[in-house]
């Protein structure tokens, strides 16, 4: 069985029905949502684990049953007795733009790299694994550096890692912190799927090119750029993948994840670079023209 290893947070999601004031509880985040549709895209001869930690009560409980009943494997999810799981709540606006509160402070998922041992295990015969810019976030200086460590150490004996940067300005102490966080992990990364809105802000680029300059060390890189077309380049192979409108955009949540998770999964499979970032394209699509994180897409 092959592997691959989704490191980061699941949080509860509280997410509008459409019907007044109600919402809707469910289960969400940018590397378990990912997880979530490459369950779903891989074959079965792959394994999807997620690497975190949650509470020992009744929602963190909840929580892991989701994972499991989805066929994520959850061997490698810590437990924490003081601590509980994050939440958020989604407010859509126009054209299915979103905003998020969020109500994480406590969120055992800060702990998940607090030992080596268990990063390690967690790595240990996998084929991939992926994080995100969220992942190192929440994480304390610390515990961020020993995750990149066993991130070096696991490509080092022939791993692949996979990035999206997906900058959250709001979760670090300054923007120099975010935007060198994510540069050093890029730095042990195989694969980078940056977003073009959020690099230009934040870094500087002045276009897509500029962005996949600046990830010159990466081997694979994909610039996504929500309706806008993608723009990708694999060693000496590049290319740019006109994305189709979108009939009805309901909600923009979890479009970058779901790009991501089609994808991998495609690439993974063998799929050259220019279908996989189709496949990957097609699947946000169909993502965005439903409500909250994970849209039934089988």
């Amino acid at each position: 069985m092959t592997r691959i290893v989704c490191i980061g947070e699941c949080m509860v999601e509280l997410a509008p029905t459409g019907v007044g004031d109600t919402f809707r509880m469910g289960f969400a985040g940018d590397t378990m949502n990912t997880a979530w549709y490459l369950r779903r895209r891989l074959p079965v001869e792959w394994a999807v684990d997620y690497l975190t930690a949650v509470g020992t009560d009744g929602v963190s409980d909840r929580m892991v049953g989701f994972l499991s009943d989805a066929g994520i494997g959850t061997g490698h999810i810590a437990r924490r007795a003081d601590r509980t799981v994050g939440l958020y709540l989604i407010e859509l606006g126009a054209g299915g733009e979103r905003s998020f509160a969020y109500w994480r402070g406590q969120s055992a998922a800060r702990t998940l790299a607090t030992d080596p041992a268990v990063l390690a295990a967690a790595l240990d015969g996998a084929r991939v694994a992926y994080l995100s810019g969220i992942t190192l976030a929440i994480l304390s200086d610390d515990d961020r550096a020993r995750l990149l460590d066993a991130l070096a150490a696991f490509r080092a004996g022939g791993g692949t890692v996979a990035f999206d940067p997906n900058l959250r300005p709001r979760l670090w102490p300054t923007a120099d912190a975010m935007c060198g966080a994510v540069m050093q992990a890029a730095g042990v990364a195989d694969i980078a799927l940056p977003s073009f809105e959020d690099e230009a802000r934040w870094f500087g680029d002045a276009d897509h090119a500029a962005t996949l300059a600046r990830y010159a060390g990466v081997s694979t890189v994909v610039v996504k750029d929500g309706a806008g077309p993608v723009l990708w380049r694999d060693g000496p192979q590049s290319g740019q993948h006109p994305t189709a409108p979108v009939a009805q955009v309901v909600d923009t949540t979890a479009a970058g994840d779901s790009f991501n998770a089609g994808f991998l999964a495609a690439r993974l499979g063998g799929a050259t670079m220019a279908k996989a970032v189709a496949t990957g394209a097609s699947l946000a699509a169909r993502v965005i023209g439903g409500r909250g994180a994970l849209v039934p897409v089988d």
